[in-house]
């Protein structure tokens, strides 16, 4: 039950440099692009780059972090590039308190934040705004990734547990996560932390 991150840690990492904070989306995203269709959801979406990448696309985009402090962010990069999406306030935990259902949904390193009681409840969650037929796009830190620095490293078992029941697991692979070049700092793999890109599909 180690290295799971409280609030603090995350508004400690947005007042001065986020890793994850890269300033583009993460490649993985731009490489499946295609695959992901109609209206999307971006479940701890930060300040906004993978949103904003989707909407530049034609999609409908809602943008959620659970901090203003990235939501703010994200909206003003909206504003700057003339991209229309919608960013909100809202803890991943309560997706209960949206009133529509995505298409797509994409999680960018928010399931591998969770306890396993609070796995069990996003995974619950995440039902309720998938459309049935709809898909779960989930990039978190894989258990190829040495222990060290980063959130919790989860295995393939932890995934096809997580989503035994309603959904199915179409494709795990193996990806690397970006993150800031400008933080020599950070000791992960070299090319980035190991991780997984699964793609789930709603029964």
């Amino acid at each position: 039950m180690t290295n799971i991150p409280n609030r603090e840690t995350f508004e400690n990492a947005y007042s001065g440099k986020a890793p994850w904070d890269i300033g583009k989306p993460q490649s993985v995203f731009v490489a499946v692009a295609n695959k992901v269709t109609g209206s999307v959801l971006d479940a701890g979406c930060g300040t906004g780059e993978n949103a904003l990448f989707f909407a530049q696309r034609g999609h409908k985009v809602m943008g959620i972090d659970y901090l203003r402090e990235p939501i703010e962010r994200a909206k003003q990069k909206a504003a700057e590039r003339g991209i229309r999406a919608t960013f909100l306030v809202i803890d991943a935990l309560r997706l209960d308190s949206i009133p529509e259902q995505f298409d797509s949904v994409i999680d960018c390193g928010l399931f591998h934040v969770f306890s396993d009681d609070d796995r069990k409840r996003y995974v619950k969650a995440l039902a309720g705004v998938t459309k049935p037929g709809g898909h779960v796009f989930l990039a978190c830190f894989s258990d190829q990734e040495p222990e060290g620095q980063g959130p919790r490293r989860i295995s393939q078992t932890n995934l096809r547990t997580a989503f035994a029941d309603g959904w199915e697991i179409e494709a795990i692979e193996p990806i690397q996560f970006e993150v800031r070049e400008d933080m020599p700092e950070l000791a992960f793999s070299p090319g980035g932390p190991r991780a997984w890109l699964a793609t789930i599909r709603r029964s």
